[in-house]
């Protein structure tokens, strides 16, 4: 299994953000292609001072093949256009393989 992992630097506004991620972007991301789990976590704190992240999203698909399908699927581009939108300046995105 492989996932993709994107991770949000903490937004000038996150109100706007939120509204944005979560009434719009979450609904791009579920129509990817062979998308077999979604996670999103909401980063409340770290162990020693404040957490740089806001926001992480994993994103589960069966391989690299399925995972690169998606991203250049119609899906996948239509996230693309909308992350670049709302979120370039405060995102990380990388992939890898899930070990058990």
């Amino acid at each position: 299994m492989v996932k993709l992992v994107a991770l949000y630097a903490r937004p000038a506004d996150p109100e706007a953000f939120d509204r944005h991620y979560h009434g719009v972007h979450l609904g791009l991301v579920r129509a990817y292609p062979g998308l077999r789990k979604l996670e999103v976590t909401r980063v409340t704190g770290a162990p020693i001072g404040e957490a740089s992240v806001r926001v992480m999203a994993e994103m589960y698909f069966d391989d690299k093949n399925a995972m690169e399908s998606a991203l250049a699927s119609p899906a996948g581009k239509a996230v693309t256009r909308d992350l670049l939108s709302f979120a370039a300046s405060i995102v990380t995105v990388f992939f890898g393989e899930v070990e058990a």
